[in-house]
């Protein structure tokens, strides 16, 4: 038993590994992606310096705060896969998934796998390059010590993980659905609004804010920056925050196991 459970580790590793490969060879789109987050990071950051020309902070964040909160969000765009489902939406359209679902492996973990690499390739290729041009146009605040960039490092892993298992979610509804393009679509827009993509969330109303704070959204963007810029002090503060990661987490994957069980059951293959 044990070793067929590091026989899969390794497998899930390896398919990280080629997934990371693979989007090695996409060069030209990591270069465009590169420049459309940079050119989206300036626009987005004289915006802001524009509505603090007015005032000196929006709650806890100055000028520097919200320009670095930009720079990092435009670096995590493409690493937490904000927008757009995984492609098990396709395999499902087509029938494809069949063929997945009888293999001796976990589908969840192997398409985990796959984003891991796939997110390990964006971050550095695409997540880096908009930071460092933004650094080099403007003064942004880095984490003041070791320990802030170990925290900002476990988040990021988590939020990962969330932002794929809710998108694990949305292609799964393909089960169900004939087209899922609408439906990815409105659940790329929630996501990037609730999630402090476009704006941080401290400049959502009152409400909206409370609303942001009982979604997952939120823990993918906005409270992994945060602790990039050490709004949360002491240990017991960003403890709170992986708390909260790893309890969004858990709800996403095992809402994922129960519908992908239900599918399973109810399995309808579409296209050819």
């Amino acid at each position: 038993m044990e070793e067929a459970s590091g026989g899969h580790v390794a497998l899930y590793r390896a398919v990280a590994g080629r997934s990371f490969r693979r989007y090695a060879t996409y060069r030209g789109a990591t270069v465009a992606g590169v420049f459309t987050n940079t050119v989206f990071g300036f626009i987005q950051a004289y915006v802001l310096l524009a509505v603090y020309a007015q005032r000196g902070s929006v709650g806890s964040l100055d000028a520097v705060d919200v320009v670095t909160y930009t720079f990092v969000a435009q670096g995590l765009f493409a690493a937490v896969g904000s927008f757009g489902p995984i492609e098990l939406a396709e395999r499902i359209a087509s029938g494809d998934v069949v063929s997945d679902l009888y293999r001796p492996l976990d589908l969840q973990a192997l398409w985990l796998a796959q984003d891991v690499g796939r997110a390990g390739f964006a971050l550095l290729f695409r997540g880096i390059p908009p930071f460092v041009v933004g650094a080099l146009a403007f003064h942004l605040r880095l984490p003041a010590g070791v320990g802030v960039w170990i925290a900002f490092a476990v988040c990021l892993a988590l939020a990962e993980g969330i932002g794929f298992a809710w998108r694990f979610l949305v292609a799964l509804s393909g089960f169900w659905l004939l087209d899922t393009r609408g439906l990815v679509q409105l659940a790329g827009l929630v996501f990037l609004f609730f999630s402090g993509f476009l704006v941080p969330v401290a400049f959502f109303p009152a409400g909206l804010r409370a609303v942001a704070h009982w979604l997952p959204f939120a823990a993918v963007v906005n409270l992994p920056i945060e602790v990039f810029l050490s709004k949360h002090r002491g240990g017991s503060q960003v403890a709170a925050v992986l708390v909260e990661q790893l309890a969004w987490l858990a709800v996403l994957i095992v809402a994922g196991r129960l519908v992908l069980a239900r599918a399973w059951h109810r399995l309808v293959v579409q296209g050819g």
